[in-house]
């Protein structure tokens, strides 16, 4: 890097490098014959933009496809306000090049920069500009490389031919609020479904969603620290309130369109869309309680669909990456909630029993189904935090590929034969990344990210009778003699699809840099919390406050059975669902926790989204005291203890009204708080410079709290 980093602290480093992500390699994809690799990644000297590059697995030869440097002739990039919201829906801080989508070949990459399009060669190492209406986003190539399509600011979505020539619209909003090709709000921040566009396998049509924002409530996000800019509308749809309506259409290269038919009314939140050579499109369609789904086929030709599977769920259905798919000969693939086991099923078999909790499909080959999972509940011996691939064949299921350098985190990709296995240790910073065929490593890609200024150590444990899976970071050179009990801190997510404890170094290093303050930090993962089984994950249905803060304390009470934790003087901090949680555990805990710093707290779930609010609480009509139960607002006469309370103002996920009412109803109740606003922050990571002073600020408000 060029930068002086001579005066670098922690909290500093961490900001700037985006939490050691910048010069790691990421976004991989491998060629359908296995001959490369592209990925994304930060140069030596390029910052946070990142490059477009490919490794040959023939020879281990790294080469720049496309720098963003040389594409925009060394201007800055500009960002239109979809481009924007698209990031902060994906929690993309990078900067260049953060996306791409590549041909059938894996021979032509398209990407987006400054809402112009761009493609590259990958045989040739060289990018250019195509000709295409902006600003857009998300283009992607068909298989066969003659066009790509993309989606505009406007709501068009179009294709331009990849020789420079022709660019057409295919479809485009007849009024405003109506987008085609691009994901909704929900699709993007709940159902990690970000794309609104498919290609045929024949490079004939495409399935294109259409979405129209129109019965969703307006909400507008003000600037305070600006008042003469304008605030910024958003369609914001809340627990309760309407969603986008959103259809989906076969469009061919003409422009002639035919509507995809399902019951939208009993299933209208559109899920999951497949289309490969192995069978016709699939749709994953939910209600909207999501306790019923449906796996559809649709007619490439006519637009009907067809049930293949419907699916029933007391609690509700979890969606999962990878699924569904078809496997090459025509078996379909999914994951699936069966016996009290989170299982993989091919075909009409389950294939996977208790041992494993299953967390995602990395690959469909000929030959096998690749796989990620974790320990499940049948399995004593695995630590805390471990996660594994897989595969499963003819031959049963057994672990896929092991390069021996990690310990138990590890996430791949998979195409023509080769793996990009990327494995993570809790004995060394970021991730090791080799491109295998079977055991033997064709290459190793090289990572720029920077070594962190300091080192986390957690001591991983399975706390009280529920096995609560957690880390404990004590001070660096700590001497228990010497030194005596320690205040605690309690620093979780605790919630829904935030696993934090977990076999890898740089997920702990905030943690450790806490405990390197004088304290015992406690990472806990309870109940609601991904990773261990379906009944694990389904606990909080209906309350998930009071199960989520019943474990903080059992997991705190059963470490301090082994640990020299001092429980007259217990902290909590969290961010998003774990500022919840800090908030919650000093208003209705305050025998347990003495002080709390709430970061972008939900304290009123009517005021936050559907798709998520309503899997956990059900709909705010139903179950009015369900909501009541889990809010924090109608507890703020109890509070007794030291709160600070963060919160960006120009967050739109979870919006500031959140944290303003809460303080407004404990001033109402005469109790003493701070509230520390963050002007232009997002619900992300706050800007490189508060950053130090952020944490700081809060290590200096926890400790003059606990010693009064």
């Amino acid at each position: 890097m060029t930068t002086d980093n001579s005066a670098d602290t922690f909290p500093r480093q961490y900001a700037r490098t985006l939490r050691f992500t910048v010069g790691a390699p990421r976004s991989f994809a491998v060629a359908p014959d296995g001959s490369r690799v592209a990925f994304l990644r930060s140069g030596p000297g390029s910052g946070r933009a990142n490059l477009l590059w490919t490794v040959d697995t023939a020879t281990g030869e790294e080469r720049i496809a496309a720098d963003p440097a040389v594409l925009l002739g060394g201007g800055e990039e500009h960002l239109s306000a979809a481009e924007k919201a698209r990031r902060e829906r994906s929690r993309e801080g990078s900067a260049g090049i953060v996306g791409y989508a590549l041909d059938g070949a894996a021979t032509l990459a398209a990407f987006a920069l400054s809402g112009r399009l761009f493609a590259a060669d990958l045989d040739a190492g060289t990018a250019r500009e195509l000709p295409a209406a902006g600003p857009l986003v998300d283009p992607r190539p068909s298989p066969d490389g003659a066009h790509v399509a993309y989606a505009t600011t406007s709501g068009e979505l179009r294709i331009t031919r990849t020789d420079g020539s022709a660019d057409l619209a295919l479809a485009t909003p007849e009024r405003a609020g109506v987008t085609w090709g691009q994901a909704e709000f929900i699709a993007q921040e709940e159902m990690d479904r970000d794309r609104g566009f498919w290609w045929s396998p024949d490079s004939d049509r495409l399935l294109a969603a259409r979405a129209d924002d129109a019965p969703v409530q307006r909400w507008w996000i003000a600037d305070p620290a600006n008042p003469g800019s304008l605030p910024a509308e958003i369609a914001y749809p809340a627990a309760g309130t309407p969603n986008a309506e959103v259809g989906l259409w076969l469009i061919d290269l003409a422009g002639g369109r035919t509507e995809v038919g399902w019951d939208r009314e009993a299933f209208p939140y559109l899920a999951r869309v497949h289309w490969s050579a192995g069978g016709p499109p699939l749709l994953l369609v939910q209600a909207r309680d999501q306790r019923s789904q449906q796996i559809r086929t649709v007619d490439p030709v006519t637009g009907a669909t067809q049930l293949l599977l419907a699916e029933q769920d007391a609690v509700w259905h979890d969606l999962f990456p990878g699924v569904p798919a078809w496997t090459p000969d025509g078996r379909l693939v999914r994951i699936t909630d069966e016996g009290g086991v989170r299982a993989l099923a091919v075909g009409d078999r389950t294939v996977t029993d208790a041992a494993l909790h299953v967390r995602s499909v990395v690959a469909v080959t000929d030959e096998a189904v690749l796989f990620s999972a974790s320990a499940g509940d049948a399995d004593r011996q695995l630590p805390p935090g471990w996660q594994g691939l897989f595969r499963a064949d003819a031959d049963g299921v057994r672990p896929f590929a092991s390069d021996g350098d990690g310990d138990g985190a590890a996430s791949a990709v998979h195409a023509g034969g080769v793996t990009v296995l990327a494995t993570s240790s809790t004995e060394r910073p970021g991730a090791t990344v080799r491109v295998l065929r079977e055991d033997k490593v064709l290459a190793t890609i090289a990572s720029y990210a920077e070594a962190p200024l300091l080192t986390a150590r957690p001591l991983f444990r399975f706390a009280g009778e529920r096995r609560i899976p957690s880390a404990v970071f004590l001070p660096t050179g700590y001497d228990a003699e010497r030194d005596g009990p320690l205040p605690v801190l309690m620093d979780p997510y605790g919630g829904p699809h935030g696993q934090r404890v977990v076999r890898a170094h740089n997920p702990h290093l905030t943690s450790q840099w806490f405990a390197d303050q004088g304290f015992a930090v406690i990472v806990a993962d309870g109940r609601g919390t991904p990773g261990r089984s379906p009944a694990w994950e389904k606990a909080i249905a209906f309350d998930v406050a009071g199960v989520t803060l019943d474990d903080q304390v059992d997991a705190l009470r059963a470490l301090a059975e082994e640990f020299p934790l001092d429980l007259g003087r217990v902290a909590i901090r969290g961010w998003s669902y774990g500022g919840y949680l800090a908030a919650l555990a000093v208003l209705r805990r305050p025998d347990v926790f003495h002080a709390a710093v709430s970061g972008a707290p939900v304290t009123d779930w009517q005021l936050y989204d559907t798709h998520y609010t309503e899997r956990y609480l059900g709909h705010p009509e139903d179950r009015p005291e369900v909501y009541r139960a889990n809010s924090l607002i109608e507890d703020a006469p109890k509070l007794e203890r030291p709160l600070m309370i963060v919160h960006g103002l120009a967050d739109d996920n979870v919006v500031a009204a959140h944290t303003l009412r809460l303080s407004s109803a404990l001033l109402a109740a005469g109790r003493r708080h701070t509230v520390l606003p963050l002007s232009g922050v997002t619900h992300m990571t706050p800007q490189e410079q508060v950053a130090e002073n952020l944490l700081l600020l809060q290590v200096d408000f926890l400790k003059q709290s606990l010693a009064g």
